[in-house]
């Protein structure tokens, strides 16, 4: 059950647990305290809104994906650097990965230049970083499972008579 109410919540976390109740055939009572449990077990941490911010009018924020290659400390491994990196509030997501890099750490701007600061002030200059690399996202097309925009239209030429 619980799986399954966090699948159905995970795309819609507006729908209540009447509504949720009547998709999975169970009691509304029952999915009440199941989700009230898994709030306070931290299984479900927030609930929101995924924002395309290009057609709300706010496309002039930077987003950038950085990798960070790291010496991991003795005794915490990759940890404590990795919270020293996402207590920045400029940092949306910070990841440990496999591969020619450490951590991904995924930042948001006001400009390109506002990013490279970032970088360069406060991320290279923390203890333990060997280098980064910068990539800024130049369009996005497909966020948390959401397609942003619809390209697949009909794309027939129109003749007209």
């Amino acid at each position: 059950m619980r799986y399954k109410i966090l699948e159905i919540l995970e795309k819609n976390g507006r729908l209540d647990y009447k509504q949720i109740a009547a998709m999975l055939g169970l009691d509304e009572n029952d999915v009440r305290n199941e989700i009230l449990a898994m709030e306070e077990e931290g299984i479900i941490l927030q609930y929101g809104a995924l924002i395309n911010w290009d057609k709300a009018g706010k496309n002039d924020l930077v987003t950038a994906l950085i990798d960070v290659r790291v010496t991991p400390q003795r005794d915490v491994g990759f940890d404590e650097l990795a919270a020293k990196i996402y207590k920045y509030p400029e940092v949306k997501s910070v990841f440990l990965m496999s591969g020619t890099y450490d951590f991904s750490v995924q930042t948001v701007g006001k400009s390109l230049k506002e990013v490279a600061e970032f970088v360069h002030k406060k991320l290279a200059i923390i203890e333990g970083v060997q280098s980064t690399t910068t990539h800024f996202v130049l369009k996005k097309y497909k966020v948390a499972d959401v397609i942003l925009e619809d390209d697949e239209k009909d794309r027939r030429q129109v003749i007209i008579p």
